[in-house]
């Protein structure tokens, strides 16, 4: 997975990462280079005290060096950003991918999980997508490069690296190798933080009126151990990692200095040569050392790009036709036909049997229980879920076959729980129809009884609205929504009971704007107040997923037992 994810990416930058390549292998070679000079500057100048020879060679060290870092700083650059343009560009289709998801994926990855994955998950690939570019030819010339010139600088001590470099590979393996499962469970409770601080945020106001304040901190304070136990061991281990690296080049070089010695001392080798020979020690040991860096970070970014491409390559149940249908032959008609719908790894179907037609123009009601399936019913009119069996036709085509654009254009949606987002009254009215102007807003909050609430505000239309809409109140929250939805001028208005919040008075009011105002728009209202749909062209009594019952209120009292016991038990026997 991680390989498929950098090819597909960095394919689009390959000229870049072809700059870094060549300005790596510039500033590699240099530093391959600068300790022969230094050997001959110690070996030939200081030796024969040869003032010239000391000064140009001197000064040509110096340009090599400054060569060495301006190819580093460009190469260090480019990789950035190749990296950083690859970050974004799979945030980007990650965010697109979701974006097109139904509820039912949504829902099976979890909100939280996705959040973390287009973010955390992200941020490890594009950090290693950096720290590779940077190097992936680094690492392997200085190491393969510094064995090549430390054993024509000295064949004798050549033995040392040997010994060393397989005691640095053993100890990276051992120690990696320990990381992989750990970086994989990471991820996981950062994914249970995340859901839990999200769930917290959002049902702040649940929690508080339940007094659970203390129980969600224990909740919360019981996943962040988890999620710091886990890091501790990680850390760790890095901390293990890197002392005994250092250990073993120490050792190393100590080793050097003192068969050296014995070498020097012998005549068989000059200062200037073994000076030479553990600087190549060293660069050996950087390379192995920024190899086994890459190492750790591999596993840690496999198991993010695992989870990234799990989201990458999710197929959507919600498939787009290719040639949807753009015209709709009978605009705001909607149409079930034998409709059934399951959720996936259910026993039985949540809706069975569902046939109605609401014809343009008409208001149809639907009532039931809590839980009976009234907001899976609705949901299927935008597609937010594909029934699983039967039809639902919107304008006189399946919501299958149409295009998806223009089928949610056509439909405006007040959900069960109205959402807000940041920004102020105007741009969240303006979320249905950017180009609505404010007397078609004003037009809108008068018909979903919101302008006085509005006047009120400091600003009006500019006044500042939290994300949530948390800053207004439930029912000011639910008549904005209503708001959004007219100004997005739809041909079929869903209302998932977004009475429910209203006061009677203000529920009639709005009602009648509605009726009054938008004759022509097709209303599907589900309601738990009867009060609400007693004027309703159709009502439909929904039981356990089935129609138990369908007609005008009046036909319903007569003939629907359901219908009759929840009228009574909201209006009284005399109902």
């Amino acid at each position: 997975m991680l390989g498929k994810i950098l090819v597909r990416y960095l394919s689009k930058y390959r000229w870049l990462l072809l700059a870094v390549l060549v300005f790596q292998f510039a500033s590699a070679m240099a530093s391959l280079y600068l300790p022969r000079l230094n050997a001959d500057i110690i070996d030939q100048g200081v030796a024969k005290a040869d003032i010239g020879y000391i000064w140009s060679h001197g000064a040509f060290m110096l340009i090599v060096s400054l060569g060495q870092i301006v190819a580093s700083i460009i190469a260090t650059y480019f990789a950035a950003r190749a990296a950083m343009s690859v970050g974004r560009d799979i945030r980007a289709d990650v965010f697109s991918r979701v974006s097109g998801f139904s509820e039912r994926e949504v829902s099976q990855f979890g909100a939280g999980s996705l959040i973390t994955r287009n973010t955390n998950d992200v941020q490890q690939v594009q950090m290693l997508a950096m720290m590779g570019a940077t190097m992936f030819v680094t690492a392997p010339l200085l190491a393969i490069g510094g064995i090549i010139m430390a054993v024509q600088t000295n064949v004798g001590l050549s033995w040392l690296i040997a010994v060393s470099v397989p005691a640095l590979l053993i100890v990276a393996v051992l120690i990696i190798g320990r990381m992989v499962p750990l970086f994989r469970s990471n991820q996981k409770k950062l994914d249970a933080v995340n859901r839990i601080m999200r769930e917290q945020l959002t049902g702040v106001r649940v929690v508080r009126a339940f007094v659970r304040e203390r129980i969600e901190e224990g909740r919360f304070r019981e996943a962040n151990t988890e999620l710091m136990i886990l890091g501790r061991k990680i850390g760790s281990l890095f901390v293990l990692l890197f002392p005994l690296f250092m250990l073993i080049l120490n050792v190393t070089v100590v080793a050097v200095i003192w068969f050296g010695g014995i070498e020097i001392n012998s005549g068989g080798v000059e200062v200037g040569t073994l000076f030479a020979f553990m600087q190549y020690i060293g660069q050996i040991m950087m390379g192995v050392i920024m190899s086994s860096f890459m190492a750790m970070m591999i596993p840690r970014a496999a198991v993010s790009a695992e989870r990234v491409s799990e989201v990458l390559d999710a197929e959507s149940s919600m498939t787009r036709p290719e040639a949807g249908v753009t015209e709709f032959p009978n605009p705001g008609a909607v149409d079930f036909d034998d409709v059934e719908f399951t959720y996936p790894g259910a026993e039985s179907p949540v809706l069975s049997g569902i046939a109605f037609t609401a014809a343009p123009g008409e208001t149809v009601a639907i009532v039931g229980s809590t839980g009976s399936g009234k907001t899976t019913l609705v949901s299927l009119i935008p597609r937010l879920f594909d029934a699983t069996g039967g039809s639902v036709r919107v304008g006189g085509i399946d919501v299958r076959e149409a295009d998806v654009d223009a089928l949610w254009k056509s439909i405006g949606l007040v959900p069960q729980r109205p959402f807000l987002f940041t920004g102020t009254v105007a741009s969240n009215l303006r979320f249905g129809r950017e180009e609505a102007t404010d007397e078609e807003l004003w037009h809108a909050l008068e018909i979903a009884q919101g302008r006085d609430f509005v006047e009120e505000m400091p600003e009006g239309l500019n006044s500042r609205i939290s994300q949530g809409g948390t800053n207004v109140s439930g029912g000011q929250r639910q008549r904005l929504a209503i708001a959004r939805a007219i100004v997005h001028r739809p041909q079929i208005l869903v209302f998932d009971d977004s009475f429910s919040a209203l006061d009677l008075t203000t529920d009639a009011r709005l009602r009648q704007a509605l009726w009054r105002e938008l004759p022509s728009v097709t209303k599907i209202v589900v309601a738990q107040r009867v009060s609400t749909i007693t004027d309703a062209d159709r009502i439909i009594v929904i039981e356990d997923g089935r129609m138990s019952g369908i007609g005008t209120h009046d036909e319903l009292l007569a003939s629907s037992e359901t219908y009759r016991e929840i009228v009574e038990s909201q209006l009284g026997v005399d109902a």
